[in-house]
């Protein structure tokens, strides 16, 4: 695939009190074309910076943006209008005119843009057709739940055709049903429509639920960014198992592990079990060494059709027996012995 938006090198300071402060540090990323591609970080890691930058509400201080194909680092505001077009925006709290129906919401980009009544209104029928909002398109936002104004707000942000749409914090104010919804939605777009999505969140359900690759933002640096399978399966950076950790619960916590070595005398390992399933040859076949193994903790999952988890094992026998257990489960993947 080919990239749709570059960013190399990219660093943004702010003068505050007269001192310069960093919101991005170095920045590269490059978004493929067609892809759902997340980037996530607490609050304060440099997201929203990341967002103004791209769709032009701000100005990088050193580095190069690319979108689809156009070096806009040094545009003006006037020549970064056309790039704009292009890019659509689905905001945390809706950002929908309150004085104007469905279909006014969904029509305004197009009135902006100048195009004639005819089309604009079948466009805006069509739009909410797809969103499933034909039916309200002469409500008004107030009468409408939190799920159906985000609704609103991805026909609105899909008005001009664009090639890019970014979803920034676009289900952070919402219910984890209508949540779900949302992300339906953000995916068909990206599905049917050809539409690459570039999702800022702080939530890593949202990652796992939507997105193909992801990158990782801390203090304004990015720190991790791989497929959404290798950064939840393993996670390099302690943010990074942070996030995962928030919703992936297949290891113990200090909590769990002061309890588990209560309760158990033998050594305490916790292994990581990929797609391949090499994992139960080896413990199948602990007893030659002498070895008994109880499974203590852990769980497995399936994320973009593959597994991924952890075992937390109790490991009973002779040092030496433990010890080339351990050996053979280092072999195949990534084994934490739990210190007492």
């Amino acid at each position: 695939m080919a990239a749709i938006v570059e960013l190399h090198g990219v660093t943004k300071q702010y003068r505050v009190d007269g001192k310069d402060v960093t919101a991005l540090d170095g920045i590269d990323i490059t978004v493929e074309r067609g892809e759902i591609f997340a980037i996530i970080g607490y609050s304060g890691a440099g997201k929203s910076t990341l967002v103004r930058l791209v769709n032009g509400l701000e100005r990088a201080t050193s580095g190069r943006i690319v979108v689809d194909g156009t070096d806009v680092s040094g545009f003006t505001e006037r020549q970064f209008l056309r790039v704009r077009t292009g890019i659509g925006m689905i905001f945390q709290r809706f950002n929908l005119f309150r004085s104007r129906t469905v279909a006014g919401n969904v029509a305004y980009p197009l009135r902006v843009a100048g195009w004639p009544k005819e089309r604009r209104d079948a466009r805006v029928a069509e739009l909410l057709d797809f969103v499933g909002l034909l039916d309200r398109a002469y409500s008004y936002p107030d009468q409408l739940s939190g799920g159906q104004q985000q609704r609103v707000g991805i026909a609105r942000a899909l008005a001009t055709n664009p090639s890019i749409v970014l979803a920034d914090e676009a289900t952070s104010a919402l219910d984890p049903e209508t949540t779900q919804d949302v992300l339906d939605l953000l995916r068909k777009v990206n599905r049917e429509l050809g539409v690459t999505v570039i999702v800022i969140t702080h939530e890593m359900e949202v990652v796992r639920s939507i997105a193909d690759r992801v990158a990782v933002l801390d203090s304004g640096r990015k720190i991790e960014e791989g497929s959404v399978y290798e950064v939840f399966a393993h996670p390099r950076t302690d943010t990074a198992k942070r996030f995962v950790s928030s919703v992936v619960h297949n290891e113990p916590n200090a909590g769990d592990l002061e309890r588990l070595q209560g309760r158990h005398e033998g050594r305490i390992v916790t292994a990581r079990v990929g797609e391949d399933g090499r994992l139960g040859a080896v413990l199948s076949d602990v007893a030659r060494h002498g070895v008994r193994f109880e499974i203590l903790f852990g769980g497995i999952g399936a994320l973009q059709q593959r597994a991924f988890g952890s075992l937390t094992l109790e490991l009973t026998g002779s040092d030496a027996g433990v010890d080339a257990v351990i050996a053979e489960l280092r072999a195949i993947t990534e084994v934490k012995e739990e210190s007492r």
